[in-house]
């Protein structure tokens, strides 16, 4: 075998993830505080390696460069003194562009959108003021006069409603009295300029493109994709995951359960679960059960597929599931996808929300495999 033949499965898979990684990550506005764009190039032994080195050295150019915005000029800032595992945290998502490359060379052009709440607080734990007057002093809050988008998604199986009747969560959020709460929310009326504008499927995957359209149509900055789904069984309620977007892009999730009263109807519990919710934002999400601070985890979990389409399909199922905070690829070749998971909530809530999208998790610590239940004999 010669050495070229030896690297094409490595270079098959490099490929494979290049597509994974520029299907998924929309463009951010350029006028985006929170988002740089750097030329990376690095060579190691391998292309692979070469990437990954390419892909942090550009994080933490890209990164300063944000923080120098932020801060007002270059003058007035320093760059923060991270890990490389704690800028990859800041990182809310990255596009590739102009790829180049050799046995041991990688060249590309990288846009990396930060965690807007996040980056703020690192700068500062650092004494880094935000001087940047096109970015909120705490971007965890919507500017100052602009009221904060609800989108509020309601899962019915695998169907995310939105505009659709019946919806008992919109209902909810839309019988809240107007300025109920510290925090400005706006539900849309759901009009045709709406629908044209955002869908339950767009909102419940963040798309970038849509989350604009309606946050501008309200005069707002911030969009608040509620995504509720119903409990049954020994404990019944409604699960509720909230993803926060700052310009399209996403900023933090936080994740809350809401227990039925015996007897209680559903449209008083979803009242009840929307006024724990506006609580949770006006709070911080102190008295949140379950949220992120203390009920996240991470799993790594072998996939089947049967190619790169399979594999996309697959991938967009998985986002449509509210618990599912992040998706990475740790390998990817024809018959199989290796994916790390990061997660809100307990397994059994994951494992819950897998098989409302007919997906079983099988197996357990360290080898978790994942099968479609429609594959399943």
């Amino acid at each position: 075998m010669t050495p070229t033949s030896r690297r094409r499965p490595a270079l098959l898979v490099l490929g494979l993830l290049m597509v994974f990684v520029t299907l998924t990550r929309p463009a951010a506005a350029q006028d985006d505080p929170y988002t740089a764009t750097v030329t990376v190039d690095a060579t190691s032994d391998s292309v692979a390696k070469a990437r990954d080195v390419a892909r942090l050295d550009g994080a933490r150019k890209a990164l300063d460069a944000v923080v120098a915005k932020l801060a007002g000029g270059p003058d007035k800032a320093k760059p923060l003194k991270l890990s490389d595992n704690q800028i990859t945290d800041l990182v809310a998502s990255f596009e590739v562009a102009n790829e180049k490359m050799t046995a041991v060379r990688y060249t590309a052009d990288y846009t990396y959108h930060f965690k807007p709440a996040d980056v703020a607080k690192a700068m500062q734990s650092a004494g880094i003021a935000v001087n940047n007057t096109g970015a909120p002093a705490n971007p965890s809050q919507s500017a100052p006069g602009k009221p904060v988008v609800v989108l509020p998604v309601y899962l019915d199986g695998d169907t995310a409603l939105l505009w659709d009747d019946p919806n008992p969560w919109r209902d909810a959020w839309s019988q809240r009295a107007p300025g109920s709460g510290g925090t400005s929310l706006v539900v849309p009326l759901g009009d045709v300029s709406d629908l044209a504008a955002i869908d339950g499927d767009k909102a419940r995957t963040g798309d970038s493109a849509s989350l604009v359209a309606i946050a501008k149509k309200e005069g707002a900055d911030d969009v608040l994709v509620m995504i509720a789904q119903r409990r049954n069984g020994d404990n019944p309620g409604v699960d509720v995951t909230v993803r926060r977007y700052h310009a399209g892009q996403f900023v933090d999730v936080h994740f809350d359960s809401i227990d039925a009263k015996p007897n209680e109807a559903d449209a008083d519990l979803f009242k009840r679960a929307a006024d724990t919710i506006a609580a949770d934002l006006d709070n911080g999400w102190k008295n949140a059960k379950g949220g992120p601070g203390d009920q996240q985890g991470t799993l790594i979990v072998a996939a089947p597929i049967s190619g790169l389409d399979d594999w996309l399909k697959l991938r967009d199922r998985l986002q449509t599931i509210p618990l599912v905070r992040k998706i990475d690829v740790k390998a990817l070749s024809r018959q199989e996808a290796t994916i790390e998971i990061q997660y809100l909530g307990t397994m059994d809530q994951l494992k819950a929300n897998l098989s409302a999208a007919k997906l079983d998790l099988q197996g357990g610590d360290p080898t978790w495999r994942l099968a479609r239940i429609s594959d399943k004999p």
